[in-house]
């Protein structure tokens, strides 16, 4: 080859840049796969009015009947792809219940664990009611987290059946009926979504689709949930004693005391805290749902008690128990003639990024570089609240983020971009298509 001949190609690489040399040596759509997508656009109507369907159905975690009504919605609907489904009550947990459905492949693939959720945080009474489109947004409780993602789901798994992918693939479904709340024993309310999770070789999660700046992005890790309830007492009299030895400081100074520390002496990468409710006096008690503080005083009395309630998020299981620890100690340091107690409560576990899930996010990119799309970047976990996935993350690597795009999640302005729902579902069904070819 002549140096001419070089110079020219060398830049034609610089001005393709990485993308464009890797669609250049992509090896495309197979027959079967171009049939999926081919499915995909043609199925796309009838999941939008699947969408509306479940989206009309109330399903908010508190309504146990309609959650249930959004499974008996989904039963046929798996059930027509050769699914076994099966819908198992939580009544112990306080919650209805999950869908769990499974698809019998032959035998030799990665096992696939689809995980989405059926309830949604709109109750009833939320004010926020019914599907309505404006163009191709479409906006209602739960159209995006997660009635969206399943969706997705479906639209994903009914192509791969009109193209012959389905067939093969080992695939267990997952809905879970109290993502937005998890009953409790926690234990006992994802303990069948654990044993699907060491049963799989490979998770993908269907809720919201990431985004930064306007890109479409690839997620491997989302941070824990945890609570914490601080209880404060000290020693209550006439106000023209506070601070002296026999009264100390009283309860309100020590929880301002400990919320400040908490403040300057616990922040670090990935981790969040939140103070979401705060009340003392001469009397305090929460409701039965810790969601509420009743407080009475009088402005010249030194208050016996405080309460304080909030959250920290982690990326990691160590994190949870380091940090965990320092808030102890910050809270065992007590101002004269007072005393504190921290409960903590771990309800969402994290899930870390692994290499196996970045190698996932690779093989998704493959799909994107095949379809003709953009490479997707990982998203940072700040982004990402906590979700089910966590709870199968130490036993099998995973995807997040496979469902809708949308905007203004858990508010009355939720929304998702119905444009992106075949999008998804040609990334989902390719990468499942796929991966049922990969021996385990």
């Amino acid at each position: 080859m002549s140096l001419f001949r070089i110079s020219i190609l060398a830049l034609l690489l610089a001005l393709c840049a990485s993308p464009c040399v890797a669609k250049a040596s992509a090896p495309g759509l197979t027959p079967a796969e171009q049939r999926v997508a081919a499915a995909v656009n043609a199925g796309t109507n009838a999941a939008i009015a699947l969408l509306a369907r479940l989206v009309n159905q109330n399903s908010g975690t508190y309504n146990p009947a309609g959650v249930e009504a959004v499974a008996k919605v989904l039963t046929p609907e798996f059930e027509a792809l050769g699914f076994e489904v099966e819908w198992k009550p939580m009544p112990h947990t306080g919650r209805a219940g999950h869908l769990f459905a499974t698809h019998a492949g032959n035998g030799t693939g990665k096992r696939i664990l689809l995980i989405g959720h059926l309830d949604t945080v709109f109750e009833p009474d939320s004010g926020f009611d019914g599907f309505r489109r404006e163009g191709n947004i479409a906006i209602g409780p739960g159209v995006g987290d997660d009635k969206g993602g399943v969706a997705v789901m479906l639209l994903a798994l009914r192509a791969m059946q009109a193209a012959g992918t389905l067939k093969d693939a080992d695939i267990e479904v997952v809905l879970t009926g109290d993502e937005e709340d998890v009953g409790s024993p926690v234990e006992q309310a994802r303990a069948d979504l654990i044993k699907a999770g060491k049963r799989a070789d490979v998770a993908l999660d269907f809720e919201n689709l990431s985004h930064d700046n306007g890109q479409e992005m690839g997620a491997i890790a989302r941070r824990s949930s945890n609570t914490w309830t601080l209880t404060v007492r000290g020693q209550s009299g006439h106000s023209s004693g506070i601070f002296s030895e026999s009264l100390g400081d009283g309860a309100v100074f020590e929880l301002a005391r400990i919320l400040s520390a908490f403040r300057t002496e616990l922040p670090e990468p990935n981790l969040t805290f939140n103070v979401g409710l705060v009340g003392g006096g001469q009397e305090a008690t929460f409701d039965a749902s810790k969601s509420r503080i009743q407080a009475s005083g009088k402005d010249n009395i030194v208050p016996p008690i405080a309460l304080a309630r909030g959250d920290f998020r982690t990326l990691s299981i160590e994190q949870t128990k380091r940090v965990g620890a320092r808030m102890q100690a910050i809270v065992a340091r007590h101002l004269p003639r007072t005393d504190a107690t921290l409960e903590i409560e771990e309800h969402y576990p994290p899930m870390a990024p692994t290499a196996g899930s970045r190698a996932l996010l690779a093989r998704l990119n493959e799909v994107n570089r095949d379809l003709g799309w953009a490479l997707m970047g990982e998203v940072d976990p700040l982004q990402r609240g906590a979700g089910d996935i966590s709870f199968v993350a130490a036993d099998v690597d995973g995807l997040i983020g496979l469902g809708l795009a949308g905007s203004a999640s858990h508010t009355l302005k939720e929304s998702a971009d119905l444009d992106s729902l075949p999008r998804q579902a040609k990334r989902a069904a390719l990468l499942m298509g796929r991966l049922a070819q990969t021996p385990r």
